[in-house]
């Protein structure tokens, strides 16, 4: 819960949005061929008792760093500062 916006934890059904969660989860699988289909989600989401598949492990994760590994410089370098600049042709 804690990726959902706070302002809208006051009128969620906490279990729907968990539900909502899993079912993202399969749709990102690595292989397309364990991603649910279109029908196969909109059952998912319609239904209470449809027990869902577990996801498997994703094939990367932008998880948080440990603050400790960073300032001892053995998880890598932070960027501070990042401009993009766009062009047209």
């Amino acid at each position: 819960m804690e990726i959902m916006d706070s302002i809208l934890e006051k009128t969620c059904v906490v279990s729907e949005v968990l539900n909502c969660i899993h079912i993202a989860l399969l749709c990102v699988q690595e292989d397309p061929i364990n991603r649910p289909t279109m029908s196969t989600i909109v059952v998912m989401l319609a239904s209470d008792t449809m027990t869902l598949p577990k996801p498997k492990q994703p094939a990367f994760s932008v998880g948080r760093k440990d603050q400790t590994l960073v300032s001892a410089g053995s998880y890598g370098s932070v960027n501070d500062v990042t401009i993009s600049s766009f062009s047209p042709r």
